[in-house]
């Protein structure tokens, strides 16, 4: 059992190439639409990359609470504005990923945006992939970076997609400055512990134990992490954060039904928006219009507009 945990943890955990993603039943699906948006099977291309070269980016970094170096993109909107985005990508991707994302934030609703690389990704330190959990911490720090380079009238919006919805909605259960005015989730997962039970049986036919007990504990010793303490979940339980839900009526990589389950046991102050016929992490690809609309309605009724700032000097 040791050598199958160790195998698993390698597989999925480790940082190391994640091919093993393009045999999976739920995003062969949709390779054609994926690659045009950039994901878990296409983690390096960079979509609208005419409009990324046309931006005034700043690299970025911080130093996480366990010593990694991590890195981040800067986009400031010009004047510098008080609202900032701060976005999540998905499993095995980059910050690049999210170019898209980005582009509506800044054209669409004016904001800066910050695009992290998560720990174990593109261009910051790391061995292992935290599913979110340790990245919950991570963001926090992006958070107290944007509010000392934005100033203390900075209002915030997390988004994430897949993982990076899973690290968003794990964010909204600490202890968060008053400056993060909502959350959105998009396509994330109850718990590190459930989506990889579901994987398992959905790609190789096997039961959770004893596997995921046992690679949870290898990742405890590796990685200072047990799947079941990386709970989605059990975060939205205790936040007062805005929290818009969203999810692919179509996604079988991570079930529609956790986006339900994080629903019901989200904050007071919530919405959900399902996407018919969306696949795992194309709800905004299926209808751009419908997802522009929902997103900037829900963070409208919270973030509200400001006097432009003027930007601190450090970095």
């Amino acid at each position: 059992m040791a050598g199958s945990s160790l195998y698993f943890y390698r597989m999925a955990v480790a940082r190391a190439d994640k091919s093993f993603l393009s045999g999976n039943p739920d995003l062969a699906a949709n390779a054609s639409a994926r690659a045009a948006v950039g994901s878990e099977t296409n983690a390096h291309s960079l979509p609208n990359d005419d409009w990324w070269e046309r931006q005034s980016i700043t690299d970025w970094s911080i130093a996480s609470d366990d010593g990694l170096r991590l890195h981040a993109y800067f986009i400031p909107t010009n004047p510098i504005s008080d609202k900032t985005a701060i976005l999540a990508h998905g499993y095995s991707g980059d910050a690049k990923q999210l170019v898209p994302l980005a582009e509506m934030y800044k054209d669409t609703f004016g904001y800066n945006v910050l695009l992290p690389d998560a720990r174990g990704h593109g261009r910051s330190d790391g061995k292992y992939i935290g599913f979110g959990w340790p990245e919950r911490l991570d963001y926090v720090k992006w958070i107290d970076k944007v509010i000392a380079h934005v100033g203390p009238q900075a209002q915030i919006v997390l988004h994430g997609i897949s993982m990076g919805g899973a690290t968003v909605l794990m964010t909204s259960g600490e202890k968060l400055p008053a400056n993060v005015k909502a959350v959105v989730g998009d396509c994330g997962y109850t718990s590190v512990k459930d989506q990889l039970a579901y994987q398992l049986k959905r790609m190789y036919r096997m039961p959770s134990f004893p596997m995921i007990p046992s690679t949870s504990l290898m990742t405890r010793i590796k990685a200072g992490y047990f799947f079941g303490e990386a709970s989605a979940l059990a975060q939205v339980r205790k936040s007062r954060t805005p929290t818009l839900f969203i999810h692919g009526e179509a996604d079988t990589f991570v079930p529609t039904r956790m986006a339900h389950e994080l629903y019901e046991n989200g904050p007071s102050d919530k919405s959900l928006y399902l996407v018919p016929g969306a696949g795992h992490g194309l709800a905004r690809h299926a209808d751009p219009a419908s997802y522009e609309r929902e997103v900037g309605r829900f963070i409208g009724q919270y973030v509200h507009q400001a006097k432009t700032p003027s930007a601190s000097s450090g970095r």
